[in-house]
């Protein structure tokens, strides 16, 4: 009965992640593949780039929600207890997990910063938000997403490191938070070796819809 449950909350949590927000916000309103241009990503940074801020605002909203809702029913099926935390961490794992390789676009997706900072906001929201505001404002000195993506999740194991120690967190959001960092580092290691280049692009910057990536990439 519990490995079922278990088998259920990253099932629904992988289902939730792998929900397109990205290409379905993309093709609505600026009638493109957002796979297409850029980065090829589905996250909300590629979004701004090729349909513009508001369009990524709504895809950042939504790509979280689908972290937090995904901690939210892992709650809901084990109702409490000591194994509820462990399921709602591997819950939200499983969210970032679908982002990332989703099942309806063939496994191609984001790298799943928003929908870790979703399901971290219903875990752990004091770690959520200290991460964010290192994230707003690393990416706001900088001009890049990506060094603000990944200082914003390295912050949240930072904070949580001396929370889970003093304050007796628990140690499960302390794993989310290293596994979620560390995930999202690799995710982006493409972007640190443009950053290490000076050749990654800065926010604001938009793509040109003509100039569509190569065949290869899709």
């Amino acid at each position: 009965m519990i490995i079922a449950k278990f088998v259920t909350v990253v099932l629904i949590g992988y289902l939730l992640g792998s929900i397109p927000f990205g290409v379905i916000i993309s093709k609505w309103s600026a009638g493109v593949d957002v796979r297409d241009y850029g980065s090829g990503k589905t996250g909300a940074t590629n979004v701004a780039r090729v349909a513009g801020r508001k369009a990524a605002v709504l895809v950042t909203i939504l790509d979280a929600w689908k972290g937090l809702l995904a901690v939210v029913f892992a709650g809901l099926i084990f109702g409490g207890g000591w194994l509820a935390g462990s399921a709602q961490v591997l819950a939200a794992l499983a969210a970032i997990a679908g982002h990332k390789w989703p099942m309806f676009l063939k496994f191609r997706g984001g790298r799943g910063v928003a929908t870790f900072f979703g399901g971290l906001l219903a875990l752990c929201p004091p770690a959520a938000l200290f991460g964010l505001e290192v994230l707003v404002l690393a990416a706001s000195l900088t001009r890049y997403a990506s060094l603000g993506s990944i200082s914003g999740a390295v912050s949240t194991y930072a904070i949580l490191v001396p929370l889970t120690i003093f304050n007796g967190f628990p140690i499960e959001y302390l794993a989310y938070t290293l596994i979620g960092a560390i995930f999202i580092i690799v995710m982006h290691r493409d972007n640190i070796s443009r950053l290490l280049s000076g050749t990654e692009r800065k926010l604001g910057e938009k793509v040109e819809l003509g100039d569509s990536l190569p065949s290869t990439n899709l």
